[in-house]
């Protein structure tokens, strides 16, 4: 009876110190400043679908090969399950240890005595070693909690790659379809500058205009055939991102020929009062960082106290003829208790490093935050700017093509300068190719809106 009672006091006295943990518990951050922070990650619903809202059946299939076979993607997939794995090695810690053995030894002349001379011995065991760690300051339950955050902060990141590689995929079709389009733009400029050299050419041949305007127009005619390398050097750069995105070995990528850039048929909407924050997996993760960071302070800290364990060993030990009973029966107990005692002061060095990594994780997170609403906030400026800019260029182009009928027409009839048509034409020029790229620009600022809102935007 005296027994049983002291065996029970000592298992809750290890079973209380078991259940402290050294180091400060981590509280996870609900404010930046003002900023709310109260509600935890979650990746938007539409994070992984919101490019269906272009309706353009082949940025669908490109977003769907790339979230198959995008090599990154898959290293971060992997990358979660490595993490997740070193998590369920290190919450296993807290657990008794233990491996199957069996032996066979022979020795001759085992020890100094004469009686041993020409003595062979033999003999066999076989049974489980045990070991554990008492843990009795929360070490192992502090390096498991640490575990868990970087693992957590992994799959986070994975989600995140997720959103990113469909924004590189719809930027890079936009850059795709934009080149195309400022190509089609420049040869439809030619065809229209070489019907205007084609007048030129006609009154020249009969004395009504002169070599200074037939150079004039060839000036800007070798303006617009020079700028088409660029555009065709710009087709295949995007040609070869999207390949490398989607994995896919140069000349495989089929896009048609006709250079429409998708957009919306709703615009976007921010609802008010909603925290987009909890969409941003880059603010998660500097969270998630920061938790393992604090848990690493637990674990440094635990040194500064004994460590208990406890081996043994429970099985048989026979003579040669291997024989299995309660005469050969074997158990061992060798409890053991160790303390960094006399190099407190490199624990201590280490625990100030563990808590100067916390303190730059916590910075880290803060800026993070900060650099989230502002680029949210940007995004969604940038973008009605550049619409704003388009939609006036637009209005701009139907102005000059309407010029460049006039002129062209007071010119053949004679009542016009040619310095008038030839300004008409470059204003035409300028504006058709601008407009090209501010529907490019336009759309790609569309993308970095779902990407700084982490997929959560949504539509009117």
């Amino acid at each position: 009876m005296r027994n049983t009672v002291k065996l029970s006091t000592l298992a809750l006295l290890v079973a209380s110190l078991s259940a402290c943990s050294a180091g400060p518990d981590y509280q996870r951050p609900e404010k930046v400043e003002s900023i709310n922070l109260s509600q935890p990650y979650q990746q938007a619903e539409q994070a992984l679908s919101w490019w269906q809202a272009f309706d353009d059946a082949e940025l669908n299939q490109l977003v769907e090969r790339a979230l198959e076979q995008n090599r990154t993607l898959a290293q971060a997939r992997a990358n979660v399950d490595r993490a997740y794995a070193v998590f369920r090695d290190a919450d296993n810690d807290s657990w008794p240890k233990g491996t199957l053995e069996a032996g066979y030894q022979a020795s001759e002349n085992g020890t100094l005595s004469a009686d041993d001379d020409d003595v062979i011995t033999r003999g066999y065991s076989g049974g489980a070693n045990l070991s554990w760690d008492l843990d009795l300051f929360g070490k192992l339950r502090r390096a498991s909690e640490a575990a868990e955050a970087q693992a957590q902060q992994a799959d986070i990141l994975w989600r995140d790659a997720q959103v990113r590689l469909i924004s590189q995929v719809a930027t890079s079709y936009g850059e795709y379809r934009g080149a195309q389009l400022r190509l089609k733009v420049a040869e439809e400029n030619l065809e229209n500058l070489q019907q205007s050299r084609a007048i030129v050419m006609a009154r020249l041949e009969v004395g009504m205009a002169s070599e200074l305007e037939l150079a004039q127009i060839d000036v800007q005619l070798h303006r617009v055939k020079a700028s088409v390398p660029a555009y065709r050097e710009a087709l295949s750069a995007a040609d070869a991102t999207l390949s490398a995105l989607l994995a896919l070995e140069p000349g495989q990528l089929e896009l048609s020929a006709e250079p429409q850039l998708p957009g919306l048929k709703r615009p976007v909407a921010v609802v008010e009062g909603e925290n987009y924050l909890r969409h941003r997996a880059d603010v998660a993760s500097s969270e998630r960082l920061l938790a393992a960071r604090t848990a690493n302070i637990g674990v440094a800290t635990a040194d500064l106290y004994p460590n208990l364990s406890v081996s043994g060993f429970l099985g048989f030990l026979s003579g040669p003829g291997l024989t299995l009973g309660s005469e050969t029966q074997s158990w061992s107990v060798a409890p053991s208790l160790s303390w960094q005692a006399a190099d407190l002061g490199s624990v201590k060095a280490r625990i100030r490093q563990a808590e100067a990594s916390a303190q730059m994780a916590l910075a880290q997170f803060e800026q993070q935050v900060f650099d989230a609403i502002n680029e949210m906030q940007l995004s969604l400026n940038s973008y009605n700017l550049s619409r704003e800019q388009q939609l006036n260029t637009e209005q701009q182009w139907q102005a000059s093509k309407k010029a460049v009928k006039i002129a062209r027409q007071r010119y053949e009839a004679g009542s016009n300068e040619f310095l008038d048509l030839l300004d008409a034409e470059r204003e035409l020029l300028s504006s058709r190719d601008q407009l090209a790229q501010l529907q490019q620009q336009s759309f790609i600022r569309l993308v970095d809106i779902y990407r700084n809102f982490g997929g959560g935007i949504q539509l009117r």
